[in-house]
């Protein structure tokens, strides 16, 4: 699969199914996160932000390319989930899609 959109974070595959839905991979190495409650979050936030997104039908794979946050500074924080949330939104956006409305 070639990747369809980046970020400074993030690389995003995606391809067309035919199950009627759209599915999604996440993948979050150790080594760009090394604490497990960051990988953590950013898997729940990329699960949201997918939630929230009007898909057609396609498998999508979000890759992580890039540490989030160093060793020294904290594992989550408002910051660091705003910023998942800015980027990941625009990762997901890029691909055509529209957020639900709430």
């Amino acid at each position: 699969m070639r990747p369809y959109a980046r970020t400074e974070h993030f690389v995003f595959y995606a391809r067309a199914n035919e199950l009627g839905y759209a599915r999604l991979g996440i993948v979050v190495a150790k080594r760009f996160a090394p604490r497990a409650v960051t990988r953590n979050t950013v898997r729940r936030i990329c699960r949201e932000v997918f939630r929230r997104m009007r898909l057609p039908a396609r498998d999508c794979i979000i890759r992580m390319t890039s540490p989030v946050n160093t060793r020294n500074g904290p594992a989550t924080g408002t910051g660091l989930k705003r910023m998942l949330h800015e980027e990941l939104g625009r990762l997901m956006t890029s691909h055509g899609t529209n957020p639900k409305k709430r």
